[in-house]
């Protein structure tokens, strides 16, 4: 069974984290940044630069979102490698490496509008004196008016 691209993309994967060590920190990502170790970035093999995603340690509930700034893991059953400060974030420092779960973080607010509003409420502008009444600005501007002209 083949799968689109973007159907492999939306769905969550597991497997194993790594996080990058301190001495790569500085160093040129894929995407052309700079590797700092109190960012939340990661490598990812497919997902484009830029994409957020959501990671989370099973054994602790703890996730976090990171950003793919670079390519890889490139050791066979590793899924993402992670900035330092993220792995600190998921509790996996002692660790070295755990097991996650990587799911696409979506920021993107769909506006829409609810079935059960058929209609744009109306706003009535008049006054309670009856339709040849003026508001009280008109009347105040035609009394100043008419006291500058004596």
């Amino acid at each position: 069974m083949l799968l689109s691209f973007t159907t492999l993309q939306a769905q969550s994967e597991s497997g194993k984290a790594s996080f990058y060590s301190m001495k790569s920190s500085g160093r040129k990502t894929a995407s052309g940044e700079r590797l700092h170790h109190d960012s939340l970035t990661c490598a990812h093999r497919t997902y484009p630069f830029g994409t957020q995603l959501k990671v989370t340690n099973p054994a602790n509930g703890k996730s976090v979102i990171v950003r793919v700034t670079d390519r890889g893991p490139y050791v066979k059953g590793r899924i993402i490698d992670l900035s330092v400060k993220a792995a600190k974030e998921l509790g996996i420092i002692a660790q070295g490496i755990a097991p996650v779960v990587v799911e696409l973080w979506d920021t993107t607010i769909i506006p829409f509008k609810p079935a059960d509003v058929s209609h744009l409420p109306e706003f009535d502008l008049g006054t309670n004196d009856g339709p040849d009444a003026k508001p009280i600005w008109q009347i105040l501007s035609e009394q100043n008016k008419k006291r500058n002209k004596r």
